[in-house]
Order: C-alpha cells, then structure tokens, then sequence
C-alpha cells in the first residue's frame, strides 16, 4: 500500500514518522504545490495531508485512492461532499492538543495582561538597572480573579480552557456556535450575553458557515472597551480589519491572535499595523505544535490508516 504525505513539513522537522510507516510504504514530500499534486498522488492508496487542499480534480486523479487522512481537526481543504459521493473516507484527528492549544491560550493571554514583553525589555534594556526603584511601575495589570470569562465553543479545548481559568477564579460561561447547549459543567448564554459581560472572550470553534465573520465591528462595538480577545480557533472566525480598527479606536483594549485568515500572513497584514502593538499578541499559528501533541497526532494518523484500510 502506498501512503502519500504531501506537506510533511507542517508537522515539522523533528517529528517521527514511523508509526506511518507500519502500514505500507511512505512517500513524503516536504511541501507540494498545486501544480505537483497530481503527479504525486496519481498512485496512492492513501494520501495525507494537512493544508494541501484536495478537490474533485485531485480525487479524479488517483483512482486507487482509499482514503484521505488530514493531518489536523478541521476538514475545511478537503471537498469532503465530493470525497463521499465517489466513496472516499475523509479522516481527521481530534483530542490530540488539548493541552498544547489550552496551555497556549492561557500563558499568551497571561503574557498580554501582565505586559510581560513590555516588562522584559524594561530589564534587558538597562532601564531597571538605571532606576531608583526596586519595583518599575510604568505600566499596571489586573488580576483574572473575579472576571467574567467567555468561551465560544465549549469543546474540549474550551472546556480545558475553562477548567484552567476556573483555577485563577474566574466565572465561566459559553456560547454554542451549534445552537446546541451539550455542556452541563458551565452555563450557556446567548452571543448578546456574552459579548456585553465578558472581561475576557475566548475562542476555540472550528470555521464553518456558522461560525465565518463570527465576529465583526458589530460584535466588537457590544464588548467592554476593558475586554480582550482571543482567537485560538480559525481566522476567518474574526473580521482581521474589523478587529485591528477595534484595537486602533479603542473599542476593546486588546487581543491574543494564533491563527489568521491566510497564513502565514502577509507583511502588510492590519495586525502588523495596530497603532499601539502591545495591545495584542502575536503568535504563528503554534497552539496545537507542542512536541507531546505533535507525536499523538502521528499516532493517531497512523491508527486512522489501519482501521480504515
């Protein structure tokens, strides 16, 4: 059996790829482009990939394909209507970063409100050195304790989210992006509810046709002028202009962003243009890349292939 991997590298270099090899002969490729894709695939059995996006014209091309495997949760690169009307399985993996995206999460959030970068250059720069004080209070913070912490999509990463800011004694709430209220632990309230009472909005949905522009000016303009952000779960959840225009005129006073519309994002991106760039966070899509969660993900690409083969 031949297992095709077109964009191994997304997982990236130290991660082992073994276990994929237990069940017939790997072809890996780095990174494909549109155009080598269907030379690649032409006479795999099974092909993985991650966010080489594969259509009727890819699954057209390989006639012995069995199965798909994405190397993530979300499916949205993979015609996945066509993918059942010629009869080909599309398998993702689930509960492989909980932890990894939950520890993100907090510790990004825990570094925007602490200013810990701007307190970091403050002793790296020389100016506590110079300082008659022993403590810089040039910028202030507040605690989580007593806050009103909002989670849109209360799935395992939200509800791990949840546990965690529980700890430091917030009040936890959710908004189901499903309609459907499927968790006990916390209370559900409507997006209006949790917009206009929220300190703290964590995101952690997948990108559906629910969820897309999610948040806009709209949303933002209902949220505390004290609130922040985060996005941890797909980029076209929040309008990026929308958002960057928010930070810009002060309509919430900051942001935690791992993921984006187009990535990696381009230098001219509004993220990159914020007036006052302490009011958010950036990190590049690395929520989900811990070395624990990169080696469950391995594995269970590896069970997907045997059960389905």
């Amino acid at each position: 059996m031949k297992i095709v991997f077109l964009d191994a590298a997304t997982l990236g270099e130290d991660v082992d790829l073994t276990p994929l090899e237990k069940s017939g002969t790997l072809i890996s490729y780095q990174l494909t482009s549109k155009e080598e894709i269907l030379s690649r695939i032409k006479d795999a059995d099974v092909l993985i990939v991650n966010k080489v996006r594969i259509g009727k014209e890819e699954m057209d091309g390989a006639p012995k394909l069995k199965l798909i495997c994405v190397a993530a949760t979300g499916t949205n690169n993979i015609d996945s209507e066509y993918a059942a009307k010629v009869g080909i399985p599309v398998k993702n993996v689930v509960n492989y970063s909980t932890e990894s995206v939950a520890q993100v999460t907090v510790g990004s959030l825990l570094a925007l409100i602490n200013n810990i970068i701007y307190f970091d250059n403050v002793v790296k720069s020389g100016e506590y050195s110079n300082s008659m004080h022993f403590t810089h209070t040039g910028r202030s913070f507040f605690e989580l304790k007593g806050k009103n912490f909002g989670i849109i999509g209360m799935g395992n990463i939200g509800k791990r989210v949840a546990s965690i800011v529980e700890a430091f004694g917030c009040n936890v709430y959710y908004f189901s992006t499903g309609g459907v209220a499927h968790c006990r632990d916390y209370p559900s309230v409507s997006m209006s509810e949790l917009l206009a009472k929220s300190d703290v909005i964590s995101i952690h949905s997948p990108l559906n046709e629910k969820t897309r522009n999610l948040i806009t000016l709209t949303e933002l303009k209902e949220m505390k002028t004290s609130a922040i952000l985060v996005n941890m779960g797909r980029g076209g959840i929040v309008n990026e202009n929308d958002l960057a225009q928010a930070l810009n005129y002060g309509l919430i006073s900051g942001a935690v962003i791992d993921v984006y519309e187009d990535e990696p994002i381009p230098p001219g991106h509004p993220y990159l243009k914020i007036k006052e760039p302490q009011k958010i966070v950036l990190t590049p899509h690395i929520g989900w890349a811990s070395r624990e969660a990169r080696k469950v993900l391995v594995e269970k690409l590896a069970a997907n292939i045997r059960e389905s083969v």
